[in-house]
């Protein structure tokens, strides 16, 4: 949360502000059970789901039989890409398959010592003060929409029903007025469990209203009521990735991915970063497991034409220096716990992805958002987000105004930022039919507008830059190619 997240606030380097499982073999809404008891096998419990990575081309016969043979049972496997979601409460288990190639993030966050909280906090709460329900006209309030000409854009084009955004997050209010006429049930599903669930109870929210505010943003309806997003005239749908506590753990992004790329979705919205790390490196036990199943699945939907659009984060972090983070799980007891060294090979997922538009925040100042991670090479792109100390004028907040649950409320994170870019490239897709991802994310680059470094970034005044903001005019750490213009996209 950002991200999303979640909320809770990034420590990395110094100090940060704060499937559709097709070959399922067991429902995907219900709990999951032991395994049946095998020669050799213990049941302790507690039963864990596991992440499991084979060599690609294994069939699922054989990777049912393998997963069987450590003391497991396989609840979904998705061949395309040799991926099985897993489940056992034989601690042995990631021994048997091998810990190059199996992970479980329940485990990790059952054995963590830190006294972290299991929710997290969030650099883009909602603000709650705003929050009402009126069936009033509050297009006014968005200043982000008038930033990158949407209103303008509308008169033009305001997108085609044959363009889905997954909406990758917490859940869609499926009765909110201004997003009824936009949200696909048929295309909305539940990744909770690794594996997709369909029922309406599993892609609904429940305790966020995060994927709500998300969704508006893209899509919310230009009816003269409440908000209008970027692309009203498009389809979204609701793939939730979030579970109740707030994580997004791998295996929930890997069903959400998959289940977008079967469904055909144009362009998927990942408003977070993969728990349980921060940062996930490819090289260290567990996390090169979590980055190659994460990268095969984004591989896969980029392959079936799905264009990825994910926020950089909230972690204030330069992502081609990570440097230390600070807040990822540790075994360690508290009094242990150090900042762990992570290098250019640990990545913030999915957003630092080949083939992922990577989306920095700015104010409605177009300058970035001091909480937005930044990095030449990391961010393709720019969106507002929204930014305390940059508010409009006639404004009384400097966030985003969007759709919640029951209403409407604002929001401040680079989880903000990213559906203004996936709306963007909505209306793109809309104008060019036949255009695929990588076709769709270079003419998000092309029709941007470029920003150039800031001469001064002193946030505080303190006479000390806050951020060192890299390259040149066209293309720079802070903005990529610049901030996405919602006008020349719908221009032929």
């Amino acid at each position: 949360m950002p991200l999303l997240r979640r909320v809770r606030a990034v420590a990395v380097t110094s100090v940060l502000l704060a499937t559709g499982c097709f070959a399922a073999t067991a429902g995907a809404s219900a709990e999951p059970e032991a395994p049946p008891t095998s020669p050799g096998c213990v049941q302790p419990g507690p039963t864990l789901r596991y992440l499991v990575v084979f060599e690609r081309g294994t069939s699922e016969p054989l990777a049912n039989a393998r997963v069987a043979g450590a003391c497991g049972t396989t609840t979904g496997y998705y061949p395309q890409i040799a991926v099985a979601v897993a489940v056992s409460a034989d601690p042995g288990f990631t021994r048997r398959m091998g810990v190059e190639r199996t992970y479980s993030a329940q485990q990790d966050g059952l054995s963590r010592r830190t006294g972290a909280p299991a929710r997290k906090t969030k650099d883009d709460e909602l603000g709650g003060a705003r929050r009402t329900a009126g069936a009033v006209d509050r297009t006014a309030e968005q200043w982000d929409m008038d930033l990158i000409r949407a209103a303008e854009a509308h008169a033009v084009s305001t997108g085609s029903r044959d363009v889905v955004v997954g909406v990758l997050d917490s859940g869609i209010d499926p009765t909110h007025p201004d997003l009824v006429g936009a949200l696909d049930p048929e295309l909305s599903a539940g990744c909770t469990t690794g594996v997709a669930d369909p029922a309406r109870a599993a892609w609904s929210p429940t305790t966020s209203a995060h994927g709500t505010h998300v969704a508006g943003t893209i899509a919310a309806a230009d009816d003269g009521l409440g908000t209008t997003g970027v692309a009203p005239g498009v389809r979204i749908a609701s793939v939730k990735v979030v579970d109740d506590a707030g994580f997004i753990y791998p295996e929930y992004a890997v069903c959400g991915f998959m289940w977008a790329a079967e469904r055909g979705m144009t362009i998927t919205n990942n408003s977070y970063f993969i728990d349980p790390w921060v940062f996930t490196c490819q090289n260290k036990v567990g996390q090169s497991v979590v980055y190659e199943a994460v990268r095969r699945a984004v591989e896969y939907a980029t392959a079936r034409g799905v264009l990825t659009v994910a926020a950089a984060g909230n972690g204030a972090a330069d992502l081609t220096k990570p440097g230390l983070d600070a807040l990822s799980p540790t075994n360690a007891a508290p009094e242990d716990v150090k900042p762990q060294p992570v290098d250019s090979t640990c990545l913030v997922l999915p957003a630092q992805l080949r083939n992922v538009v990577a989306v920095s925040s700015i104010g409605s100042e177009k300058v970035k958002a001091g909480y937005s991670s930044y990095g030449l090479g990391a961010v393709d792109v720019t969106a507002p987000g929204g930014d305390r100390k940059q508010v409009p004028d006639d404004a009384q907040n400097g966030c985003v105004l969007s759709t919640v649950p029951s209403g409407y409320d604002y929001s401040c994170g680079t989880s903000m930022a990213a559906p203004h870019v996936a709306g963007v490239a909505a209306l793109l897709a809309s104008t060019h039919p036949q255009a695929g991802a990588p076709e769709l994310s270079r003419m998000l680059n092309a029709q941007a507008e470029t920003l150039p470094c800031p001469a001064d970034y002193d946030l505080n005044g303190t006479g000390v830059q806050d951020a060192f903001c890299t390259g040149y005019s066209e293309y720079n750490g802070f903005y990529g190619h610049g901030v996405v213009d919602a006008l020349a996209a719908v221009r032929e």
